[in-house]
């Protein structure tokens, strides 16, 4: 995921930004808008109101978050789709750790325990397989 500096039209790319900006961006894709209240509540060991409104102002100079007023209050969202996001993360997590792979990806999903209780089916991985290939992916 990137996001333009307003001042020198240079792509920021989402590893320059920081642990807390990431985890607001984080709360910003979960609840899809939030006020500074909410994304503050819903963070870990929360700063002051007026940092987290400062760190929100901050991301929205650098383009990853806007705002639409609502009332007296400012309603933030992420500025990036998050399916954009969620490509640009899976494309780095492939190339960090599979070396590009998606095979190898699979392969470590696989041999991860099942956590749920629910055994997924090759039927289920077929379908799921088939329905990418559909869409392009």
């Amino acid at each position: 995921m990137t996001g333009r500096n307003r001042r020198t039209g240079r792509h920021l790319p989402w590893e320059k930004l920081g642990a807390r900006e990431r985890e607001i961006l984080e709360v910003l894709f979960t609840l899809r808008e939030a006020t500074v209240a909410e994304v503050r509540e819903a963070l870990v060991d929360p700063p002051s109101y007026s940092a987290v409104r400062g760190m929100l102002a901050l991301l929205e100079q650098k383009e990853y978050v806007k705002h639409r007023q609502d009332g007296l209050r400012y309603v933030y969202s992420a500025a990036v789709n998050t399916s954009k996001a969620r490509g640009t993360a899976v494309r780095r997590l492939l190339d960090t750790f599979f070396g590009g792979s998606p095979e190898r990806a699979v392969a470590a999903l696989l041999d991860l325990p099942d956590q749920t209780g629910e055994e997924l089916t090759l039927d289920e991985l077929r379908a799921a397989v088939i329905a990418a290939r559909r869409r392009g992916e």
